[in-house]
């Protein structure tokens, strides 16, 4: 399944592929909260890496801890305009997966772990798609 949000303008957008996780405990789901907002564990694909090998090296950069990748859910693409980098296209693909207790210190010091109950982070992503994502686990 597969979802774009946002309008497309006539405009040249930067595209960022990312690849993310939603590691889920009963009712609880494991995300990120920086300064900017709560964002689901992952990040964007380095040159020659896989889904699965984003997922694992920010796992451990942002929160220090591995994860184990289980299956895709889903993928979502949005058309955004950044203040500050301008005109942005993040294409995101979902895993669902578990969180490993941690084996470092996290690398990204404004990076907290939280394990939030879904409603009380439902609508509260920084991104509408991340949001979407969580939605497609929780609300069956």
């Amino acid at each position: 399944m597969h979802r774009v949000f946002g309008t497309k303008e006539n405009v040249e957008y930067t595209d960022r592929k990312g690849a993310y996780l939603i590691p889920v405990r009963g009712e609880k789901v494991a995300v990120m909260r920086t300064p900017k907002g709560y964002f689901l564990l992952g990040g964007g694909i380095e040159e020659g890496e896989s889904d699965t090998g984003c997922i694992s090296r920010e796992c451990v950069e942002e929160a220090g801890c591995p994860a184990v990748v289980k299956d895709k859910l889903c993928s979502a693409e949005t058309y955004f305009c950044h203040e500050e980098t301008g005109y942005f296209h993040p294409v995101q693909t979902y895993y669902t997966g578990l969180l490993l207790p941690p084996v470092s210190v996290p690398a990204e010091k404004d990076h907290e772990l939280l394990w939030v109950e879904y409603s009380e982070i439902k609508g509260k992503m920084f991104w509408e798609m991340q949001d979407w994502a969580l939605s497609l686990v929780f609300e069956k």
